[in-house]
């Protein structure tokens, strides 16, 4: 409840109020699409907020639930000193469509105050201050709950007698009850509030979750070392068995690439040569044979009956399954027969494959989404229902910046009104306005510019950007490598690059990713300067033999166990909003925190890969919630050894030996 002396003024945020308020966020694009945050997710409302001469005002921000109702105002206060700006932290509590305002208001209560705590100490009109203060508790007093406006009416009483002592008079309004009522019940005038600025809240696993990529043609697959015979693909019944071992490494979702029939046409052989041999199982990304298309499964993972049973086994041990969707096709595919208005058409009548000049992809024709855009339109949507209907509720898209914007904005928005709870990963390494924007439309989560940036200052930079306004749209999904991606850090980095970038992206990401192999510290290269891999997984099978790497102790699976493990117990590490850097003397290391309430975890990173590295530590202790003289022990998950530290701390590490601190810590003394 508020107590409103006045009818309330309306802005829809390009006009003035009686009170401007200007700059709110978070909006997207002025509002064209609505913020995004989760279920339980703590983000900020802010505002530029001011009135004419010296009068104090007071302002809240609002949130309004899916079903209509509102929640109690948030108090904004300041957050830029001298710059009008106010803000308040808010928390939506389940899924769906939210929206928020912020109402702005004069406070003649806190004026008073003001003036009071200047002039009584002085002297100066000390009884008209109480008389007049007497008046505002009176006026006040009539907007509370009957239970309540006792204590105003003693209050006003109290003020207005002067035969009571002046020292008591003023403590009577700082009274603990009056200063809660006051704070719940302030009295307003000259209200003024803005429209209503949507948020989409979308399940947790939008924001938090750790993805493990794997080609179920490899798990199970048998390859004869002498080529007697042909390879052997695995099934998603082999595959399946690999499901214990990727639970047990903590993950969350397990992403597929995809599995449908490839074409035979331009297949591409090993190391994505032209001369396919017989028994290369080609691309998976060239999709479509006489065996189908996009809506079936590859004849030698099995049926649909068991992909069925592999995405139920998969969720009975606690993961989602998540699918690769790529919308192109092998020449085979059955569309290019039934609907070549799907495709272009070259000026000597072939179809155009997948060109980025001057790199070829003649196993590829690219959709065209021109011709026909409602039967396109219309087919894609049956075959995302087909696989949602079989269990899927992510989809990794391959490419998106490759089609039509207003396509995904369309398509994403009718998934969304039946079926809320399937996520979308835009695997979009473009441009940034063409990331940003796709983030806008509608996809849940992002890939990134994450395996580019190695340095210091590109990942303070970048995650300072994602966790920043970015945020307010986009939710990175921060792979340490992909079948395509072997950056030559990882390359010339050994085991340590491994670790290292696995503790990066594990704790400066709420959502990560591993692809298969990078936990046997894969690192070989086509060529030199080549991101591709050696024997690349996407051009064929390949088996590995993970109990042998494991029991060698050649896997560092160990390590992202205990990762993952971590972001379980550490609220702070399933958020991106709360990410804060810290100073450190040595330009390879980097330093950062996370913090959600209690819960606070520090990571000390030695980013050289080869050589131990010593620096000083100079922690922000505000942004950790100390005082600047706390002293506190932090334990490192990592080792379990356990230090006292203050603002300013050593540091050595050796990457051979432990390349990262992870600190959880406890307050000692201030």
């Amino acid at each position: 409840m508020r107590i409103e002396s006045n009818t309330s003024q309306k802005t829809d945020l390009t006009t003035l109020g009686r009170i401007p308020i200007l700059d709110v966020a978070p909006r997207v694009e002025c509002g064209a699409w609505p913020a995004k945050a989760v279920v339980g997710e703590t983000f900020q409302i802010s505002a530029t907020v001011f009135r004419e001469g010296h009068e104090m005002l007071g302002a809240a921000a609002v949130l309004r639930d899916p079903d209509g109702r509102e929640l109690p105002p948030a108090r904004m206060t300041e957050i830029a000193k001298g710059l009008d700006r106010l803000a308040a932290e808010v928390t939506p509590t389940a899924a769906g469509v939210w929206h928020y305002r912020v109402e702005a208001w004069g406070d003649p209560v806190a004026h008073w105050r003001h003036d009071t705590e200047i002039k009584i100490p002085r002297g100066q009109d000390v009884e008209l201050m109480f008389a007049e203060g007497a008046l505002l508790f009176e006026r006040a007093a009539a907007g509370l709950p009957a239970k309540d406006q006792p204590v105003f009416a003693r209050l006003a009483a109290t003020l207005a007698d002067r035969t009571v002592p002046t020292e008591t008079r003023l403590a009577a309004a700082q009274a603990p009850d009056v200063l809660d009522l006051e704070e719940r019940y302030p009295l307003r005038d000259l209200l003024t509030v803005t429209e209503w600025q949507p948020v989409q809240v979308h399940r947790e696993r939008a924001l938090y979750g750790s993805w493990y990529e794997f080609f179920p043609r490899s798990e199970g697959a048998q390859i004869d070392p002498l080529g007697r015979r042909g390879p052997m693909s695995g099934t998603f019944r082999t595959a399946m068995k690999r499901l214990p071992a990727v639970v047990e490494m903590g993950f969350d979702v397990v992403y597929l690439p995809p599995i449908h029939p490839i074409g035979r046409t331009f297949r591409k052989g090993p190391n994505n040569t032209l001369d396919a041999g017989p028994y290369d199982p080609g691309s998976p990304w060239a999709i479509g044979s006489p065996e189908g298309g996009h809506d079936a499964v590859h004849p030698d993972l099995g049926t649909i009956e068991d992909f069925d049973a592999f995405v139920a086994y998969a969720n009975d041990l606690g993961l989602e399954v998540a699918l690769d969707f790529a919308l192109q096709c092998s020449p085979d595919h059955p569309w290019v027969a039934e609907h070549p208005e799907w495709f272009t058409t070259r000026a000597d009548g072939s179809i155009a494959y997948a060109e980025n000049p001057p790199k070829k992809y003649q196993d590829i024709y690219p959709l065209n989404f021109d011709n026909d855009p409602e039967g396109v339109y219309a087919e894609i949507l049956r075959v995302l229902r087909h696989w949602m209907d079989h269990g899927v509720r992510i989809f990794r898209v391959d490419n998106p910046h490759t089609k039509p914007v207003p396509f995904w904005e369309r398509l994403l928005a009718e998934v969304a009104r039946t079926d809320p709870d399937v996520l979308f990963l835009a695997e979009a390494f473009t441009r940034p306005a063409m990331m940003h924007t796709l983030a806008k439309i509608g996809f849940h989560q992002s890939y990134t510019y994450f395996t580019w940036k190695n340095a210091r200052h590109e990942i303070e930079g970048y995650f300072q950007e994602l966790a920043g306004d970015a945020a307010t749209h986009m939710r990175p999904n921060v792979f340490v490598n992909t079948p395509d991606i072997l950056n030559e850090y990882l390359v010339h980095g050994g085991r340590p690059a491994f670790e290292i970038r696995a503790v990066l992206a594990a704790l400066l990401s709420p959502t990560w990713g591993v692809y298969s192999g990078y936990e046997l510290i894969e690192n070989t290269p086509v060529r030199p300067g080549s991101e591709e891999y050696r024997d690349s997984e996407k051009y064929q099978l390949r088996p590995r033999d993970w109990e042998a790497a494991e029991g060698g102790g050649r896997s560092i699976a160990p390590l992202i166990a205990r990762l993952n493990a971590l972001r379980r117990a550490h609220p702070a590490l399933q958020r991106l909003r709360n990410l804060r850097f810290h100073h450190i003397d040595q330009d390879e290391f980097v330093c950062f925190s996370k913090k959600l309430l209690d819960d606070v975890v520090i990571a000390v990173v030695n980013l050289n890969p080869h050589q131990a590295r010593e620096a000083t530590v100079h922690l922000d202790l505000h942004a950790l919630g100390l005082e600047h003289d706390a002293e506190f022990a932090v334990t490192d998950e990592l080792s379990g050894e356990t230090y006292t530290w203050r603002q300013a701390n050593y540091v050595r590490l050796d990457p051979h030996h432990q390349p990262a601190h992870i600190f959880t810590l406890r307050r000692t003394t201030s």
